[in-house]
């Protein structure tokens, strides 16, 4: 190896620790997936292995991307940041001013391009990483001023809001307002800038929660979700009478049954329930420890980079994993009100496995250039 390919790092060292915790969530996401929707598959497609198939096709499809990713150096994105910011915040406009929105649901999240459909929401979380990494980055001096530091970062975060309320999505609101708050705090932008205008934003947090009768429902559903068994508080109970009936060992892969037509879109939202059903609680404490192992890989990836775009890339990535793990959780174990959101890895959907899978060869690059400045 030459020391150019060394510094531009066309040959990555994979963070083996890391790569082990993905590909064993994949492979359990793959299992579980077809556990949770062959019931479903046959009543709708009269095939068990209809989301079998497609979840393997995006996980080989993914791990390509994986390998490609962790192959090109980091510090390419840094001048695509606006480009990419500019496309990212027009698919989502994309969605419904074109024409080739799909609903689903009683949400339109989905473009349609061809006979391709995906999700720009999942495209919009890695173009929201890259510009808020390179802006900070470029404004490194300078954070300390509010109108520099704080307010352009803000408005570039309504920008994403407004086309992602009008879905509506608003678990992905709070997930890339999260995620910017802790981008802004980890480049130093002043923590008393972050709490006095969060103070502000709660008022409005509130009138957006309670600006809908569905929302207004699923937060009085979320606190007795027993009172209304058959109405807002259904998922709920499914889901927690699917980890109550897993116990500790689980009732066996496959045996599970909350996904026979009780639990809604089991292999999506909900697989984490399936898992606690048919896994049981050993098996879902597994689950925690590799993602736990892969939040811990990519913050110390994070951390070890001498190169503050990396830095800022890495920790985004990771957050935003961390982010989408806590909210699924949080709803499947009724400790969150009900949002629908997938489980990096492990639920079905191609676009948040490609998408998550390239993350980590992102993340996997940054790691094996930690040590080089540009």
């Amino acid at each position: 190896m030459t020391e150019n390919q060394e510094k531009t790092g066309v040959f990555p060292t994979y963070d083996i620790h890391l790569l082990f915790a993905v590909l064993f969530l994949v492979g359990i996401g793959i299992v579980m997936v077809y556990s949770a929707s062959s019931a479903v598959a046959v009543k709708r497609f009269g095939s068990d292995a209809f989301f079998l198939k497609k979840q393997a096709l995006f996980a080989g499809m993914g791990i390509v991307m994986l390998v490609v990713f962790s192959h090109i150096p980091f510090r390419v994105y840094r001048p695509l940041a606006y480009p990419f910011l500019v496309v990212s915040i027009g698919l989502l406009f994309a969605v419904h001013f074109s024409g080739m929105g799909v609903s689903a649901g009683g949400s339109l999240r989905w473009l349609r391009l061809g006979p391709l459909s995906f999700q720009p929401v999942e495209v919009a979380r890695l173009g929201l990483i890259f510009y808020l990494a390179y802006s900070l980055t470029k404004k490194q001096d300078s954070l300390k001023r509010f109108s520099i530091g704080f307010v352009p970062h803000l408005v570039v975060l309504i920008l994403f809001s407004i086309p992602l309320m009008l879905q509506p999505d608003f678990g992905s609101v709070v997930i890339f307002g999260v995620l910017t708050w802790i981008m802004m705090f980890v480049a130093g932008v002043p923590l008393r800038h972050l709490l006095s205008v969060l103070v502000a934003l709660v008022p409005v947090g509130g009138f957006l929660m309670i600006g809908e009768t569905y929302r207004i429902k699923r937060l009085v559903s979320f606190w007795d979700p027993w009172q209304y068994p058959a109405g807002e508080g259904y998922q709920i109970i499914h889901s927690l009478m699917a980890f109550g009936t897993g116990g500790w060992w689980g009732a066996g892969i496959g045996k599970g049954y909350q996904k026979l037509f009780y639990l809604p879109e089991p292999h999506t939202d909900f697989v984490f329930a399936v898992i606690g059903e048919e896994m049981g609680f050993w098996g879902v404490m597994f689950i925690l420890a590799l993602y736990a192992l892969i939040l811990w890989r990519g913050y110390r990836i994070a951390c070890r980079c001498n190169d503050s775009f990396g830095m800022l890339v890495g920790m985004g990535i990771t957050f935003a994993v961390a982010l989408q793990v806590s909210i699924n959780m949080g709803v499947c174990l009724g400790l969150l009100p009900t949002k629908g959101l997938t489980l990096p890895f492990l639920s079905y959907g191609g676009t948040s496995l490609l998408l998550n899978l390239a993350g980590m060869g992102i993340l996997t690059n940054i790691g094996a250039n930690h040590g080089k400045r540009a």
